[in-house]
């Protein structure tokens, strides 16, 4: 009788420990854990029954007492196993975390394990991407706004010292010294810009705007430079075109999308403004007739200190910011932006602005 007792609890443990790694295969920890409940519950009753038959055909206190601990054995080892096994991919978690506490921006965590902690490290592991682009980017940011401030300072610093030299005269570089400090006061604008688009610090005074008007004020603006390069701008919007925003904002990324076409397309070429009203949205492209997008471009042409020629020097090709203030302030407004080539040639970019409320 006392081996059919040691068999009996030999099984109970064994159909614990068996159970207990079966559980650890399903996906997740909620699954994991209820089932572990049912075997804390059904191994106990399992273990009374056995008792109470023991008990009833052998009439050995000891040989309960057998069948009960091996069962109840069996739960405790089945709860440690799969406790140890959660608190081992919880542990994998907190060395990734801490590493990348640490400065370590490489650091990935292993997408696996039940269900709830694949998720986690997987959130873990797109927030480390985001940091990475991040840090990158303010890298990027320092190194060409630096390289973008150097060069009008440099040239302010040559030309004075060519006057202190008695080389020139001030009338000699007059009219540059004050083109280099405009460079400068536009570019600080747009980081400070940028600063407060980053910082959602950002102030929108929105109200109901008809953007006809806005976009023939930029055009005129602009018919000086169109004219100089031979380039045709004209507008294809009808009247009652309505918009909820902030009309200065929505002028300046107009102003930043024409100049950026003026420069891209050739003599003879033509830039166009359309307005697309849709029920909850109003749609606004900037076409050109240029040589049209890459894919690097079509990709990247919004980011910051991007320029498709690699040249990134001062000048008439600016400093690569001016995209990258429009798309922050039609994302303040709520509207996307984008840029798609043309079927017939040439470029367009789009963006949308909220309907008026």
């Amino acid at each position: 009788m006392i081996e059919l007792a040691v068999l009996v609890s030999l099984a109970t443990l064994t159909v614990g420990l068996v159970v207990a790694f079966g559980l650890g295969l399903l996906p997740t920890l909620r699954m994991q854990l209820v089932g572990l409940a049912f075997l804390a519950v059904v191994l106990p009753l399992g273990a009374v029954l056995l008792s109470g038959w023991v008990m009833f055909h052998m009439g050995d206190d000891v040989k309960i007492l057998a069948v009960a601990a091996a069962s109840a054995s069996a739960a405790v080892i089945a709860a440690l196993l799969l406790t140890r096994k959660i608190a081992a991919g919880i542990d994998r978690l907190r060395v990734s975390t801490s590493a990348l506490a640490a400065g370590d921006l490489s650091v990935r965590a292993a997408e696996r394990g039940p269900a709830e902690l694949a998720d986690l490290a997987r959130s873990f592991n797109e927030m480390a991407e985001d940091l990475n682009r991040i840090f990158d980017a303010r890298r990027e940011l320092v190194a060409w706004a630096s390289h973008d401030l150097r060069t009008p300072i440099a040239s302010l610093q040559a030309m004075l010292e060519a006057i202190e030299d008695g080389i020139a005269g001030p009338d000699r570089y007059l009219a540059a010294m004050h083109e280099q400090v405009r460079n400068l006061a536009r570019l600080v604008d747009d980081l400070f810009e940028l600063a407060r688009i980053d910082a959602g610090a950002l102030t929108l005074e929105l109200r109901n705007a008809e953007l006809t008007a806005l976009v023939e004020s930029c055009i005129r603006g602009l018919e000086a430079e169109a004219r100089a390069r031979k380039v045709r701008v004209e507008s294809r919007v009808l009247d009652g075109a309505w918009a909820r925003c902030e009309p200065e904002k929505i002028e300046r990324v107009l102003y930043n999308l024409l100049t950026n076409a003026l420069r891209h397309t050739p003599s003879d070429g033509s830039v166009a403004v359309l307005l697309l009203p849709r029920s909850d949205e109003i749609e606004v492209s900037v076409e050109d007739t240029g040589n049209g997008l890459t894919p690097e471009a079509a990709s990247r042409m919004f980011d910051r200190f991007w320029r498709e020629d690699r040249a990134r020097t001062s000048g008439e090709a600016g400093a690569g910011l001016g995209l990258a203030i429009a798309r922050g302030l039609v994302e303040a407004h709520g509207g996307r932006i984008w840029a798609e080539p043309r079927p017939e040639g040439g470029t367009r970019v789009s963006f949308t602005l909220p309907a008026p409320a």
